[in-house]
């Protein structure tokens, strides 16, 4: 009796889940019958409906494959500001920031008289924040975010949804202080000193209010010091009286850090290397002159071989213009004839 009852109950449970199934599938194929006979229709009140229902099933993809095809079929009517509200939505949900922003932004200014405008906008910005890519990766989304979530800020400064705007634009241009501050440090990784000074130069800059700045200051210090120390002769001395000057500055600007003792560590060194340095242009001063006085002397020398080189020409020509004045004389003034005598 227990084996019987056991079969029972086991046929009982199948044949629920068998019920189940068909009643699931009854309705997918329902559901895919709808949607197939949707996307075929032109009957703007079916598409519209359908569309709304896949919308509260969140059934994203659908939704928008739908809201597409109702744009024209609407145009003119009450239900064109829902069909771009709820598409953008769609979008949004479905992960789609880029065109979910600019959606939104439309309906925005198409329909600015509508309750849901400033949704729209504050929508449009945050879709622009969602689609901020990290920091390595190309940040042009970032600064559309920040501008949009400023423009919002600007536009309704009383607004509930403005509370949190100043913290994500913060969010958002730390990001592109980081990336600017990493690009930077490759420089310094790859010993490219003066590179590196320039770029952590213009972070500094472009983020005055950066929260990077000791970090910035610590690279920036070490940079100008290694630049200073291993430049060439004709640049060391203004070099190393920059860096020494930076050095003692960013200690100032930053007592009791770990950035202050880096800072007067590469001062003190960088003193006695203007000290070592002033002693090398002494001795390079002195060769210099030993230098040019042999130069010069052999320039003098030269010049006095040249000179009486110069005189012995002019002597020689002298004595050939002679010669040749003598030779001419002789023969315009001819010796003359030998006379004969005869005996008589």
């Amino acid at each position: 009796m227990q084996i019987i009852n056991n079969i029972q109950n086991i046929l009982r449970t199948v044949m629920k889940k068998y019920i189940s199934l068909l009643m699931l599938s009854a309705v997918l194929l329902s559901c895919k019958t709808e949607m197939d006979r949707a996307m075929k229709s032109a009957d703007k009140d079916f598409i519209l409906k359908v569309a709304n229902e896949k919308f509260a099933n969140k059934k994203w993809s659908d939704a928008l494959a739908l809201y597409d095809r109702l744009p024209n079929l609407v145009a003119g009517t009450d239900d064109a500001p829902n069909v771009v509200f709820n598409s953008a939505y769609a979008n949004y949900y479905d992960k789609n920031y880029r065109l979910a922003a600019n959606q939104f932004k439309n309906f925005a200014i198409s329909f600015p008289q509508d309750s849901r405008k400033e949704e729209a906008s504050y929508l449009s910005a945050l879709c622009y924040y969602e689609g901020s890519l990290d920091y390595n990766l190309d940040q042009s989304n970032t600064e559309s975010a920040i501008t949009e979530l400023q423009n919002f800020l600007n536009d309704y400064p009383d607004s509930e949804r403005s509370k949190n705007i100043s913290q994500l634009i913060d969010e958002l241009s730390y990001k592109l202080e980081f990336k600017a501050f990493e690009n930077a440090k490759q420089y310094y990784k790859m010993a490219e000193y003066k590179a590196a000074s320039v770029a952590f130069e213009n972070v500094l800059e472009d983020f005055p209010a950066t929260k990077l700045k000791p970090q910035i200051y610590d690279i920036l210090v070490k940079s100008k010091y290694e630049l200073a120390v291993n430049s060439v002769y004709d640049l060391k001395k203004e070099r190393l009286d920059a860096a020494s000057a930076y050095a003692k500055r960013v200690a100032a600007e930053m007592p009791n850090t770990d950035v202050a003792k880096t800072a007067n560590d590469l001062y003190t060194k960088l003193e006695a290397e203007k000290v070592k340095f002033a002693k090398v242009q002494v001795e390079v001063e002195k060769r210099k002159a030993e230098y040019e006085a042999k130069v010069k002397n052999a320039e003098a020398k030269e010049s006095e071989k040249k000179e009486i080189a110069l005189e012995k020409n002019q002597l020689d020509l002298q004595k050939a213009a002679e010669q040749t004045r003598r030779d001419s004389a002789k023969i315009s003034s001819p010796e003359p004839q030998a006379t004969f005598k005869f005996k008589r």
